[in-house]
């Protein structure tokens, strides 16, 4: 899928944060849904159908963990790429989250020509 015309969901509770992916994305020409908590993603998940979620491991109301497997148990989220997104990365956590289904895994602060390659390799699959 192109990026231009690929929906990113957002979910993240910082709304510093938030801020700051949006414009990235905007600027590389995705189209861009905000949640700032699990539970408002699965509510954004079923009503615009996001092409890849980014979804923080910490967070109140409904953790990235949790959300993952109820996103996972959702017509639309059998296959839908989602990465972890986290700034608290301790040895092994990569692939405890990869072993839990999420597709990637990335650091905050972001390395961001990484994290472009990350999502153009999850949105041509």
């Amino acid at each position: 899928m192109a990026p231009e015309s690929a929906k990113i969901l957002i979910v993240e509770d910082s709304a510093a944060i938030r801020s700051v992916l949006v414009r990235l994305l905007k600027y590389n020409n995705y189209a861009v849904i905000e949640a700032p908590n699990g539970q408002d993603a699965l509510a954004n998940i079923e009503k615009d159908a996001p092409q890849l979620v980014l979804l923080d491991l910490s967070m109140p109301v409904m953790d990235g963990w949790t959300t993952l497997r109820a996103i996972r148990t959702l017509p639309i989220g059998v296959s839908l790429p989602v990465i972890a997104l986290t700034a608290h990365a301790m040895n092994g956590d990569r692939e405890a989250a990869l072993e839990y289904g999420f597709d990637a895994y990335v650091t905050k602060p972001l390395d961001i020509p990484a994290f472009l390659r990350t999502l153009t390799e999850l949105l041509a699959l």
